[in-house]
């Protein structure tokens, strides 16, 4: 049965952390991982790479539904997911501020959501999984075991956010990544389908001036607890 299978849930806004997070975690406890994030991502990439509108929500779930889409794991802490779409490595494409304003205009729409629903549960297998996004939690596994919720300033996500490309060689600027962050979490938080919100059961964790390392102590024991009051509780 699928509902016995755990399912860690860690969603959050852009820049929290929780992509890390994720994959370090799910390398711990060697658990399967959901970039849910990053389906909507491509969605929007493959939009573009086949004429479809980013407003065409019938289009759109229908192009959701036949995605030719692959997750494969890496040796690379920095990069630990390859992303292939129809045969191509998106991975680095998908990573940039016009892929994040796309998954943020294509994510609302009702259709399109409905039409990943079956994928995302699709990753829901043995021993475990952690899903990373922003409606994790509250919609795609309500009944996950744990649920964490990583936020931060949006100062010191679109500062993360611009080392990160910086470092990449992607050019961006610092002042037009905070004015967007700003502007997606409005759309992401005030959007009539699944808004980003913690769940009512979720760990909210504050990551503006923790270092990586910090945060995942911090939800490390909280999974661990939870994980084994779960274990306590079936005997």
């Amino acid at each position: 049965m699928a509902e016995e299978i755990p399912v860690i849930a860690i969603d959050g806004p852009g820049g929290s952390g929780k992509g890390v997070i994720t994959y370090k975690l799910a390398a711990h406890l060697g658990f399967h991982i959901l970039d849910s994030g990053a389906l909507y991502r491509i969605i929007g990439l493959a939009a573009r790479n086949h004429s479809v509108e980013l407003d065409g929500e019938p289009a759109l779930a229908e192009l959701a539904r036949t995605l030719d889409v692959r997750f494969e794991p890496t040796q690379d802490p920095e990069a630990p997911l390859r992303i292939m779409l129809e045969g191509a490595d998106v991975t680095k494409a998908l990573r940039t501020d016009d892929a994040a304003r796309d998954a943020s205009r294509v994510a609302p729409l009702a259709k399109v959501r409905e039409s990943i629903g079956a994928l995302q549960h699709s990753f829901r297998q043995f021993p475990g999984l952690v899903a990373d996004g922003r409606d994790m939690g509250t919609v795609v596994f309500t009944d996950a075991v744990v649920k964490i919720y990583l936020t931060a300033s949006a100062e010191a996500r679109a500062e993360r956010r611009y080392n990160q490309l910086k470092d990449k060689d992607i050019g961006v600027n610092l002042h037009d990544l905070f004015e967007s962050i700003q502007a997606r979490d409005e759309r992401d938080m005030k959007r009539a389908v699944a808004p980003l919100k913690p769940a009512q059961d979720a760990y909210v964790i504050d990551s503006t001036a923790l270092d990586i390392d910090q945060v995942f102590a911090l939800v490390l024991s909280a999974v661990q607890e939870k994980l084994a009051a779960v274990k306590d509780k079936l005997g």
